[in-house]
């Protein structure tokens, strides 16, 4: 045998596959650094060019009126304009998210079902944390390193009567979400719902400022992270089970500031479709969700102050959704009793009229 015959076959993983928790939020950080600095540059730049505004004259965009809450009031615009490091840290926000739904009352949709959660730990991912566990799931929740959130979702699970579980990693790695799975199996003995959640998310106001990094952080979690952890689940997933994606409206008519985002997105329903229909012989439905702007740390970690004011502002109801208000849509689409007839749609949750 020659030399040549024994050279080892290169390796098909990327090394970005097993980067550590420490890393990947190095490398998060690191990115919203630099955008941070173009926005600098964007902005002189722009009052640059910007003519002089006249004595006296003023934006006034608070006679606008907002929708009502799930049975009670909620923030509205403007909102408050602390900015957060990434990955974002709920705890650390000045306006707390709502995602209790003190108005929701469980009726056992759930009942006896485990649910896992990527990106558990706060935001939408907490809020349908505890509306899972209302309704009668054990409910396990995978996280980066945001550990007292994760800590405070598993208390609140815990408050509604059921079992959590917190495991922290980084969905890149294929290995982690196999082993996330194998946890849950040895802690509840079955695993029936599946909700991908986990995102990364960086505004960029040129598509000159979308180096490979960022396209690569972009993609790797939002769209190859869902594609690992349906692989994991999938040998343990029953008939009558289900998997419900968080999809975004910038999926479905794009965001000129979020450009490799919204590429995800429409790639997150894109792939709702075609599982969906890859797995209707074996009976699991697949759906996704569409929020709109949700006042969760994913944006306080990427906006900056004076954007976050206005952050929702725009929708026809005027305001940002809370987590609870998105909550109840994953469950409905969770529950089989609610939508055992339902497979590969994109549920828009957007405080718009006509965004589908």
């Amino acid at each position: 045998m020659s030399p040549s015959s024994k050279t080892k076959k290169p390796s098909t993983e990327r090394k970005t596959d097993k980067r550590s928790v420490e890393e990947v939020v190095a490398a998060q950080q690191r990115i919203q650094e630099q955008q941070t600095k173009n926005d600098a540059r964007d902005k002189a730049a722009k009052a640059a060019k910007a003519p002089k505004k006249t004595k006296g004259s003023k934006d006034d965009k608070s006679s606008k009126k907002t929708a009502p809450g799930p049975g009670h009031e909620v923030p509205t615009p403007p909102m408050p304009a602390k900015k957060l490091a990434k990955p974002g840290h709920e705890k650390a926000l000045d306006l707390q998210p709502l995602y209790l739904a003190e108005n929701y009352q469980g009726s056992g949709k759930l009942e006896g079902k485990t649910a896992v959660i990527t990106g558990g730990d706060s935001g939408i991912g907490r809020a349908v944390a505890v509306l899972f566990a209302r309704e009668g799931a054990n409910v396990a929740i995978l996280y980066l390193n945001e550990h007292d959130d994760a800590k405070e979702t598993c208390r609140l699970i815990e408050d509604e009567g059921r079992q959590s579980l917190a495991i922290s990693g980084n969905v890149q790695d294929p290995q982690f979400c196999e082993t996330a799975v194998k946890q849950v199996l040895k802690q509840f003995g079955a695993l029936n719902v599946l909700v991908n959640n986990a995102a990364f998310q960086q505004h960029a106001a040129d598509i000159e400022d979308l180096n490979t990094e960022r396209l690569d952080e972009t993609f790797r979690t939002n769209i190859f992270g869902y594609f690992h952890m349906v692989k994991a689940a999938m040998p343990y997933l029953q008939r009558g089970d289900a998997i419900v994606n968080t999809g975004s409206v910038t999926g479905l008519k794009g965001s000129k500031q979020l450009l490799d985002y919204s590429a995800t997105k429409g790639a997150i329903h894109a792939f709702t479709k075609a599982l969906a229909q890859n797995l209707m012989e074996r009976g699991i439905r697949v759906n996704a969700v569409a929020p709109g702007p949700v006042w969760t740390p994913l944006n306080p970690a990427d906006k900056s102050g004076e954007d976050l004011r206005e952050f929702g502002a725009d929708t026809q109801m005027g305001r940002p959704a809370q987590p609870e208000e998105l909550a109840p849509a994953y469950v409905f689409l969770a529950s089989q009793v609610c939508s055992s007839y339902i497979s590969g749609i994109v549920l828009p949750v957007t405080g718009s009229v006509g965004e589908s």
